[in-house]
């Protein structure tokens, strides 16, 4: 069995049609999805569509079925579509390219996408001693002991400790953090490493960040998380030429 993590989609639903074929997907493979599949490119609808199709047909096939994990902006569709007055910051953030999405949709499709967003996403995910977090957690016992829920889609401050950690320091060492212990290692999204001015995945210390900024000029990426093999699309901007993805 593969256990295959996908990092942030932001509605560029062609680029995901495309990696997901040159993964070339067993029946036994896990599939990981870490979130944020709408909120930037003009096909957030097709993505969820997508989604909700590939688990049906891997679970009538007798195949593994996908994990699907919530992200910030999966949080934010849910809060804000369907409002009279969505948040100012959301439509700035991508959300303009989801209202579109879904204008032309019947109330049957949008209420069989919030379903699907509110009832069948992970606010995380743990396998084989292993983390998968849209972002991260902040409780040193672990995501299980959180007050907020919504800390797993939104922090960044794993991220930042894993990268501000010396790289020599062993994780016996008591200056190692305790949180970076409860894992084998941690599979995130949420900060594209466009920031680092880099498209391949990034690792520090335990932590492996596959936003890959595809909401941006970035490819869409997929890793193995048991041989570290990569799968990218192309530039997901290239197959939407007309658009500007992510303010």
């Amino acid at each position: 069995m593969r256990t295959i993590a996908i990092g942030d989609i932001h509605g560029g639903y062609k680029a995901l049609v495309q990696l997901i074929d040159k993964i070339k997907l067993k029946d036994d493979d896990q599939l990981i999805f870490l979130g944020d599949y709408v909120d930037g490119w003009s096909q957030s609808y097709e993505v969820v569509d997508f989604l909700i199709s590939l688990s049906r047909k891997r679970k009538q096939n007798k195949q593994t079925p996908p994990i699907y994990l919530r992200g910030n902006h999966d949080e934010l569709v849910v809060e804000n579509l369907q409002a009279v007055h969505p948040h100012k910051m959301w439509l700035f953030h991508g959300g303009k390219s989801t209202v579109d999405s879904y204008a032309s949709r019947t109330k049957q499709e949008i209420e069989a996408h919030f379903d699907f967003l509110k009832n069948d996403l992970h606010n995380y995910y743990e396998l084989n001693g292993d983390g998968f977090f849209h972002a991260g957690f902040h409780n040193l016992k672990g995501p299980g002991y959180e007050y907020f829920k919504g800390i797993t889609y939104w922090d960044r401050t794993l991220w930042e400790m894993a990268l501000a950690l010396d790289p020599n320091l062993k994780d016996d060492d008591d200056k190692y953090p305790n949180r970076l212990r409860l894992y084998k290692e941690i599979f995130i999204g949420h900060t594209p490493t466009h920031s680092w001015e880099e498209y391949q995945p990034m690792n520090a210390a335990n932590v492996w960040n596959l936003d890959t900024a595809a909401a941006y000029k970035g490819p869409l990426t997929a890793m193995c998380i048991e041989t570290k093999e990569i799968w990218q699309s192309d530039p997901v901007y290239t197959f939407y030429p007309e658009e500007t993805g992510r303010n």
